[in-house]
């Protein structure tokens, strides 16, 4: 039987929201905390770094915890229904803070709250979905939180050359939308298959490091790379598109934007080629696009980087022909490597549940964002250190990238577990 389309692409709603808060989130709160506060490199890195403590708190026992929870609503529910509306509201009120003090608390507050739901919603596909649909729904999952991004750096670019707070409050607006499509539309399983056991984030994780296979590990592992490689860079790239390319921070913003989009166009194919030639194969060859895009950026001269290739309304840069969009060599770079980047995202989370039984779903895609959270936290960081250590050359985040980027290849080779189990096609819908 056909994976069900409609169900999964209204599911999807609810990492659209995720994705719009932590577009504009990462666009603009580095510039807010330069501009309006005044804070050094260093000290922003550490800022960036505190939602991803929050998620490597939160996330991987919320995880666990909602594979133990049963409500006449379902497992995962109560928590999108708490921590969503909670995090809409204070993240309306960011822009609005003109004192550090109130600025850090509401941006405490989201990331409590974003770490609360986020790992329930994500754990809703694989609950909902089979294993040999896995990939193609996260494709789809994944192409909602696209479109969450394009909206944030897009349309959020344009809303802040209005008014700072505009990108904010679209993203308040678009989560309650979101939630509440979610709430309305998706209802849970009421029973789970696998043993009836409620396993511990703990437990699981000892029995992780103690397979003889390591599979599980070496994904584990590698998952931590590739985000220590991308999530730094993603994180401070309004800085470096300020600081190193000499570009507006609304235009940096853009540049996030081309990128995304074609991670957006890219989610579907990128589902349905991890099940044509196997999900691994698939990852690895996504890691060395990336590895390779990131080396030629660190390598080009910034007057390369800008040189306009055609017009491209809308989603262009106006920062090199006055008065037009246009993509420039720089945007074409990041379009590649958002198509690279969805042949690894979109697969990894498939692999990583298919390691284990329904019961650990949420328990697993906890341990899932446990690894990719602790190398957003490390990620900033090191880069902040990086850029201060090179005499403040933001250029040189782009050489670290793909040497993480390298060790996550290197791991990969020695997976051997978590393609698609085809037993599961006669419960697809």
């Amino acid at each position: 039987m056909k994976l069900n389309y409609r169900k999964t692409f209204l599911l999807g709603f609810g990492f659209f929201g995720v994705s719009i808060i932590w577009g504009v989130y990462n666009a603009y709160v580095p510039v807010f905390l330069a501009k309006k506060f005044a804070l050094d490199i260093t000290w922003i890195s550490i800022f960036m770094t505190l939602d991803n403590i929050a998620a490597l708190l939160i996330q991987p026992p919320v995880g666990a915890w909602s594979d133990r929870l049963r409500t006449s609503i379902g497992r995962r529910m109560p928590f999108i229904l708490i921590g969503a509306p909670i995090g809409a509201v204070v993240f309306g009120i960011i822009p609005l803070a003109g004192a550090l003090p109130l600025f850090f608390a509401c941006a405490t507050t989201l990331l409590l709250s974003m770490a609360f739901w986020r790992t329930p919603v994500v754990a809703l596909m694989p609950d909902i979905t089979p294993s040999a649909y896995r990939s193609q729904a996260n494709g789809i999952i994944n192409f909602m939180g696209g479109v969450g991004a394009i909206l944030s750096f897009l349309v959020g670019a344009s809303l802040y050359e209005m008014n700072p707070a505009y990108p904010f409050w679209m993203g308040s607006i678009l989560v309650i939308a979101a939630v509440v499509l979610v709430f309305i539309f998706i209802k849970e399983p009421k029973k789970y298959e696998g043993s009836e056991e409620r396993p511990s984030m703990t437990k699981s994780l000892m029995e992780v490091l103690r397979d003889k296979d390591k599979s599980a590990i070496r994904i584990f592992l590698a998952i931590f790379f590739w985000f220590l490689g991308y999530t730094a860079i993603e994180a401070l790239f309004n800085l470096y598109a300020i600081n190193h390319l000499g570009i507006s921070e609304a235009n940096g913003g853009r540049m996030l934007g081309e990128l995304s989009l074609i991670f957006v166009l890219f989610a579907l194919p990128a589902g349905y080629i991890g099940s044509r030639f196997g999900r691994r194969r698939t990852i690895i060859a996504g890691i060395l696009i990336m590895s390779a895009i990131l080396l030629v950026i660190f390598l080009l001269p910034v007057a390369t980087l800008l040189q306009p290739l055609f017009p491209l309304p809308f989603i262009g840069i106006t920062a090199v022909v006055e008065g037009k969009s246009v993509l420039v060599v720089m945007g074409a770079l990041m379009m590649i490597a958002g198509a690279g980047w969805a042949l690894i995202n979109i697969n990894s989370l498939p692999m990583v549940v298919d390691m284990t039984e329904n019961v650990r779903i949420g328990t697993y895609t906890g341990l899932y964002y446990l690894f990719s959270t602790l190398s957003a936290i490390v990620g900033p960081i090191s880069n902040g250190w990086l850029i201060k250590m090179t005499g403040d050359n933001y250029n040189s985040m782009m050489i670290a990238a793909p040497v993480c980027m390298v060790v996550a290849f290197l791991l990969m080779l020695g997976v051997r577990r978590g393609e698609a189990r085809p037993e599961s096609l006669s419960t697809a819908d």
